[in-house]
């Protein structure tokens, strides 16, 4: 097979840096005995050599070596699949190689995706509607861009937080990055903080000319040494969902699960793409505490009906 060849249209070096430093890491991680590779003690490096990873995926180390070092364009789907499957990749972690691959492609990238598409009423009402789970909408960046009644409630630290925006948009990023409050209200911070970088790389991965998200990344990098080492270790997560735990300052803690569901918007025309939000509901357990102090949170959030908004149906 030929080394993948260098693409001299548009800017070939945009992303390389990503791919380089993904696969590097993936190999790092890759323990040779997972893959029946001998654990000898000549070994200078962690986890599998380029050799190895190339003659797993069926390819030369040299067209291998150029792949690791960013030269992606023009490499067809089948062999990134090869090298997924050879580097253990999981399903998260596949789509943002192939995502990377797709940005690396000049003449078929596309325009930058809006991340301003004002939500629709009828999401609002949606989110509303869900008066006994706190959910919310996300973008792109993880902003939360609506919410219900009971969601701000649970979340009124970070919607407190100076690191709110003038508009009242919380971030997830800048709170728990740039907020030392953030360390006592989220129970597993380190996890939380984590899964929420990890949320924000694949997000690099498939937007990476978005200018926005890059200056957000440079903000955190420059101000929390935090982010600066959980954003070089490359991790990546689409699906998110699991177990939430809040220290919340009027009720105690409260454990909740929560699943995200994607939110396709269209965007204005003429531009034919659709943004992608996520749509994440929290619930807690029936019958635990947990569910005791969100029924709380919701009573303290329910509106108020004065005597003559009362329905005609209603008993006095």
């Amino acid at each position: 097979m030929e080394p993948p060849s260098e693409n001299h249209t548009g800017d070939p070096t945009a992303n390389r840096s990503d791919i380089r430093d993904f696969l590097i890491s993936r190999r790092a991680k890759l323990a040779p005995e997972r893959v029946g590779m001998p654990t000898g003690r000549r070994r200078r490096v962690p986890g599998l050599r380029r050799e190895e990873v190339a003659a797993l995926a069926g390819v030369s180390t040299e067209w291998y070596t150029r792949l690791e070092k960013g030269h992606i364009g023009g490499v067809s789907e089948d062999v990134l699949e090869a090298v997924a499957l050879a580097l253990r990749l999981d399903e998260d972690e596949r789509a943002y190689l192939l995502d990377l691959a797709r940005a690396a492609r000049p003449a078929q990238r596309r325009p930058q995706r809006r991340k301003d598409v004002k939500i629709p009423a009828s999401v609002q009402w949606m989110v509303d509607s869900m008066t006994m789970a706190p959910a919310f909408v996300r973008g792109g960046h993880l902003d939360i861009v609506a919410s219900n009644a009971l969601c701000r409630a649970l979340y009124s630290p970070m919607f407190d937080s100076d690191t709110t925006s003038d508009r009242g948009c919380a971030n997830f990023p800048r709170y728990l990055f740039l907020d030392p409050g953030s360390r006592d209200f989220f129970v597993d911070w380190e996890d939380g903080a984590r899964a929420t970088v990890a949320v924000l790389r694949a997000e690099a991965g498939r937007d990476p000319h978005d200018r926005a998200l890059r200056e957000l990344v440079g903000e955190l990098s420059t101000l929390s040494p935090d982010f600066r080492t959980m954003w070089a270790s490359h991790d990546v997560r689409i699906h998110h969902d699991g177990v939430k735990q809040l220290n919340h300052p009027e009720v105690g803690r409260v454990e909740m699960t929560f699943r995200s569901l994607n939110l396709p918007l269209p965007l204005p025309l003429p531009l034919p793409q659709r943004a992608v939000y996520d749509l994440i509901i929290y619930t807690a357990e029936p019958g635990t505490p947990s569910e005791d102090r969100l029924k709380l949170l919701a009573s303290w959030t329910a509106p108020r009906m004065s005597p003559t908004e009362r329905s005609p149906n209603q008993e006095t």
